[in-house]
């Protein structure tokens, strides 16, 4: 069992005071049998009023309507959690998914139907040249070394790039690039398991690097697919890991762009771009 804490800053400066419309907020980790939540406190400024909600996906958003206008935001996010995720590769894949290709049972593949349309479908034929490597027409594969080999792929032949502009990637750009970000990565293995007939979906968190110095974390991405006899299993390709308790999911969801951890408007009298800066830290508790 490992003891974290998490810490999670945003700021926004407005030139002059401006009226902010709704946010919402995704900074809560979801918790399950393998995490707890020991202790949370979630700071706002300027006044306003506050709403737990669960969306579609079971994601905790926080719904935020402010009551005044400001030229200040922040959102301060402190959280203490348990996670016992200490052996990632300890589990067991069902008999009829442990050789790929496979098919999802009839009432599965209904449920996972969305998790298993591609998001670019324009790059599909670059897609699927790329996945040649790993997976041709007849071929027989264990399941978790075919999604090893791709994890690891991506991890080992491209450059990471911290990219600050919203959105992600299109496959076929990191792929003509070899570089981006850990979004760009979740999104290139997910399309490409969803080529494959894999259902995949988008994973949203914090990822405690103990190697860094202050044990100084980030937001981070990354993929989980969906395999009988395990559920969602998670897979990192900007590490090449299979996930494990250094990694502390926040948010899922079918698409990339669906969950960034603070998203909203204003609206002012005169144009402005406000000047935002994030800090997020995450370190062990040792006991």
């Amino acid at each position: 069992m490992r003891r974290l804490q998490i810490k999670h800053l945003t700021t926004y400066q407005f030139s002059e005071p401006v009226t902010l419309l709704e946010h919402k907020l995704l900074l809560r980790p979801r918790e399950g049998h393998d995490l707890r939540i020991e202790s949370k406190i979630l700071n706002i400024v300027p006044a306003h009023n506050l709403n737990w909600q669960r969306d579609v996906y079971d994601n905790a958003v926080a719904r935020v309507t402010f009551t005044e206008a400001s030229d200040f935001l922040s959102v301060d996010s402190q959280q203490i959690l348990l996670h016992y995720d200490d052996k990632p590769l300890d589990f067991w894949v069902a008999e009829s998914a442990v050789k790929f290709p496979f098919k999802y049972a009839g009432l599965d593949f209904f449920d996972l139907a969305p998790y298993l349309t591609v998001n670019f479908r324009e790059d599909g034929t670059t897609l699927r040249d790329w996945l040649r490597q790993f997976w041709y027409a007849g071929q027989i594969v264990e399941t978790y070394l075919l999604l090893e080999w791709i994890n690891k792929a991506i991890a080992t032949g491209f450059s990471y790039r911290q990219r600050e502009a919203p959105g992600v990637q299109s496959p076929a750009t990191t792929l003509s690039m070899l570089t981006g970000s850990c979004r760009d990565f979740a999104t290139l293995f997910i399309d490409a398991c969803r080529l494959l007939g894999l259902a995949a979906r988008f994973v949203s968190g914090y990822l405690y690097s103990p190697s860094l110095p202050w044990s100084q974390g980030a937001t981070h991405a990354w993929a989980e697919v969906y395999l009988p006899g395990v559920g969602w299993k998670g897979f990192d390709s900007t590490t090449g890991e299979v996930v494990g308790n250094n990694h502390i999911a926040v948010a899922v969801s079918r698409h990339p762009e669906q969950v960034p951890p603070v998203s909203g408007a204003f609206t002012a009298v005169q144009p402005q771009v406000p000047v935002m800066k994030v800090m997020v830290q995450v370190s062990e508790i040792i006991d």
